[in-house]
């Protein structure tokens, strides 16, 4: 699990005791080496242009030039290179950073209202307040946890890679503050929660992100939907 050295206590203590992460009491097992971790974003303004669009799937590159990435968190934080039941990363960090778009695109879905119950521990509503980015590559990209969303981030609002669209927050079935983070093709766009949390491992490329490089999902992600297609119900739930 990576670690931050640093001097606010609450997110060294929940990273060092893996507490805090998405499914209450299923905490991240990591076992990886920690190492020094933040980030103060990539700050832009919106663009008014609109990203390109995948059908059920990943699309190539807009002709402008290739998507741009940023990690998606505005200051100090850490996350794990592991994650309970299915790949995704929990990026700790303290409640009320801003939470930044990973990539050129579009918003796909926005969720304001925390509806989550924990008697009824609904897969579609443990994200709590959450954003999906539908990238100019076409890849979809899933945040959640959220204690807020910024004013004008609806469905359809173009954004970049850098820009500031949420606070780190702890909303839906979460135990600490923190940003889940997934990746996935576009498949359904919106609705398929199962496929929109997460079907690869982040980590290797927030780990560019972080460091300023750009790494793109694409490749990885067109692999396993060859391999496993746009699944139509959750083979794991929640």
């Amino acid at each position: 699990m990576s670690v931050l050295r640093v001097g606010l206590a609450g997110v060294v203590v929940l990273a060092l005791f893996g507490v805090g992460g998405c499914g209450g009491d299923e905490s991240d097992s990591g076992s990886s080496a920690p190492v020094v971790q933040a980030s103060q974003g990539r700050q832009v303004e919106q663009s008014a242009s609109a990203a390109g669009g995948g059908d059920a799937g990943l699309a190539p590159e807009s002709s402008g030039g290739a998507t741009k990435h940023a990690f998606p968190l505005q200051g100090k934080g850490s996350y794990s290179h592991d994650h309970h039941d299915y790949p995704a990363s929990d990026i700790i960090a303290n409640c009320g950073l801003n939470a930044l778009s990973p990539v050129d695109g579009t918003v796909l879905e926005v969720a304001r209202v925390d509806t989550w119950a924990a008697k009824v521990n609904e897969g579609s509503s443990r994200g709590g307040l959450s954003v999906s980015i539908l990238g100019n590559d076409g890849a979809r990209y899933y945040m959640s946890h959220f204690s807020s969303i910024n004013e004008g981030i609806e469905a359809g609002t173009a954004v970049q890679a850098g820009q500031p669209v949420a606070k780190v927050g702890r909303t839906g079935d979460a135990s600490a503050c923190h940003i889940h983070f997934g990746l996935s093709p576009a498949c359904a766009k919106t609705g398929d929660w199962w496929t929109r949390r997460g079907v690869i491992w982040p980590w290797s490329y927030l780990d560019a992100w972080k460091a300023g490089k750009e790494k793109s999902p694409v490749a990885e992600l067109e692999a396993w939907q060859k391999q496993h297609g746009c699944p139509a119900k959750a083979g794991l739930d929640p």
